[in-house]
């Protein structure tokens, strides 16, 4: 029985890892952002017959982060896993989101894992054992327009977290990360969408109008057929009971393909895959709208 903890546990990814945890038999610790979430976790799992635990965690706020791990080992002895889940999403070409929200998504898909993964490590080392997973995207592997801060956020954590992986293997901690599709999770609803995905405040006279809403509105037509989170959260308890000697996991077909058509290529080469996977030729060609 291993400890488990799993940040943003109440929807989509997080949801799945804890319900594949807790079906283990592992001890789950799930991060939520407020009381209420805490509340409707317990209820929805008490009514699948699961029963874990429930932390409530801002995870902009870095300052809790300390206090929060000495709480879990204080309650449960350890911290075999930490998976870093939580991730928002604030969709926009680069000159139209301002400042706060790029911050945002900064503070909670790239600063928020790695202070959090920064208390858990002397936890892990006294341990000399223990596993960081990370869940990226193909954001994280591909930049295509329209989605430039999230996808920085997820490329600045596919780094630091390689990085990572050879500081702390000495000590026998495993590092991981997921790489995944669309799915049917909640990031897109959390984000303040209207029914076209576009967001409500997004400005009218923006240059780059027609490239997002065009982006997100083929998004939204792939939702209906978005892959079930829980092929994510099993591969979480995969990757767990696997050798830990792979740093990089495709969660589905997708993503093994995007993954191995990235590698090996030219600048040129990888600018005409993305324009054709992301399907933004006619923008590139100047013309209004794609055909």
């Amino acid at each position: 029985m291993s400890v488990i903890v799993i940040t943003g546990g109440n929807s989509g990814f997080g949801l799945a890892g804890v319900r594949a945890f807790a079906a283990n038999g592992d001890q789950v610790i799930a991060t939520v952002r407020s009381r209420s979430r805490q509340t409707e976790l317990q209820e929805l799992l008490q009514s699948e017959g699961l029963k874990i635990g429930i932390k409530v965690l801002e995870l902009s706020n870095t300052s809790l982060f300390s206090a929060f791990v000495s709480e879990v080992v204080d309650e449960y002895g350890r911290i075999d896993v930490l998976i870093n889940n939580a991730g928002i999403l604030k969709p926009g070409a680069c000159e139209d989101l301002d400042e706060s929200s790029v911050r945002a998504v900064m503070e909670t898909n790239f600063f928020a894992p790695m202070f959090l993964t920064q208390c858990v490590l002397p936890v892990m080392r006294a341990q000399r054992n223990g596993q960081i997973i990370m869940i990226s995207s193909l954001s994280g592997v591909a930049g295509l327009a329209g989605d430039v801060f999230y996808t920085a956020s997820k490329f600045a954590l596919e780094g630091a977290t390689e990085a990572l992986r050879h500081e702390v293997d000495r000590w026998g901690i495993r590092v991981a990360l997921i790489e995944a599709a669309q799915y049917a999770t909640q990031i897109f609803r959390s984000a303040g969408l209207n029914q076209s995905l576009l967001p409500a405040d997004y400005p009218e006279d923006s240059p780059y109008r027609a490239l997002v809403e065009t982006k997100l509105n083929e998004i939204a037509e792939g939702m209906p057929s978005a892959r079930d989170p829980q092929i994510v959260g099993d591969l979480m308890l995969k990757i767990v009971q696997s050798d830990g000697t792979r740093l990089r996991w495709q969660a589905d077909e997708l993503a093994e393909m995007v993954v191995s058509a990235m590698h090996g290529q030219s600048d040129s080469e990888r600018d005409e895959f993305l324009r054709s996977a992301s399907g933004i030729d006619w923008w590139s060609l100047g013309k209004t709208h794609a055909e």
